[in-house]
């Protein structure tokens, strides 16, 4: 049975600088593994139309792992090396080629490597939002630096591109990718966040009174620190308090935007007017480092003399 096709591909930015960093200073080309997890999304604007069908699958990516272990010279994968290279509750989405100075398409040897890894059903994962489908890992994401040109050898390039694998048509299909950053218009992607990481234990032992023997005095002086914090950050933002922060989210945000730009102008002022103390503090440290150095040298020929 083929795989469900992928309607995108989502990376986080700094994901994809650090693998295409791990591609620039590898000696030679590199080999690895993907992983992520493949959602189902609705969008939210639905539609009255029962018979269209408006969902997509997304395949996110958000972690790789660089080895060329998994497979050997002919392209057949090893299951038992792929057991011992995927980390605890990671889910295998597929896998990446990087190589220099090679035109961005896939390879005979990568066609065999990525038919053999998405044969094996036993690494396939859960679709998120759709528990009765699963996906096998037949993605993958190709890296290439362009062949050498003589007359722009100065600048240095990498290109990418994606694929899903059809197993049923034995193809490659060319997919999107979308370089997922925090803002608006990357909301869509974080419709069905649901967090991993449990809330902190609370202490809710009882206590007497607030102000009582040394927990009193803790809880004072968490007060005053709390407070002279607050009294530096105010003079940080000094005619833009904290408070009016607020007013940056929703519909008033753009009524609010000549007193951010005010406030962006204020430290500039105060910036520049560091930087006029730090030089010029650095130069009186330099003349009085003269100044000593000549000292130094007439002391030294004073007692040369002698």
């Amino acid at each position: 049975m083929d795989d469900p096709p992928l309607q995108n591909i989502a990376i986080s930015g700094p994901t994809l600088a650090s693998l295409i960093q791990r591609f620039s200073t590898a000696p030679s080309a590199i080999d690895g593994l993907l992983f992520g997890h493949v959602t189902h999304v609705t969008p939210l604007n639905l539609s009255d139309d029962s018979d269209t069908d408006s969902s997509t699958l997304l395949a996110t990516v958000t972690g790789f792992l660089s080895s060329p272990s998994f497979h050997d010279s002919t392209g057949a994968v090893n299951p038992s090396s792929l057991l011992r290279l995927i980390p605890p509750s990671s889910s295998l989405i597929g896998w990446f080629s990087a190589r220099r100075r090679t035109p961005l398409r896939p390879s005979m040897r990568e066609f065999s490597i990525t038919s053999s890894l998405s044969s094996l059903s036993q690494f396939s994962s859960p679709i998120e939002n759709s528990p009765h489908h699963r996906f096998n890992p037949s993605l993958f994401l190709l890296l290439a630096s362009p062949p050498s040109d003589p007359t722009s050898s100065h600048v240095h390039t990498h290109e990418y591109r994606a694929y899903q694998f059809r197993r049923a048509a034995l193809s490659f299909d060319a997919k999107s990718i979308n370089i997922v950053n925090i803002g608006p218009a990357f909301r869509g992607h974080y419709g069905s966040f649901s967090p991993n990481s449990p809330l902190p234990a609370l202490n809710c032992r009882l206590r007497g009174s607030p102000m009582k023997g040394d927990d009193g005095d803790e809880r004072l002086s968490e007060m005053k620190q709390a407070a002279k914090d607050q009294r530096e950050l105010d003079a940080c933002v000094e005619g833009f308090e904290v408070g009016r922060l607020s007013s940056l989210m929703g519909s008033e945000a753009t009524s609010y935007t000549q007193g951010l730009e005010d406030l962006y102008q204020k430290m500039l002022v105060k910036i520049e007017t560091l930087t006029s103390l730090v030089e010029k503090s650095s130069a009186k440290v330099l003349e009085q480092e003269n100044l000593n150095r000549k000292l130094k040298h007439k002391i030294l020929r004073s007692t040369a003399s002698e």
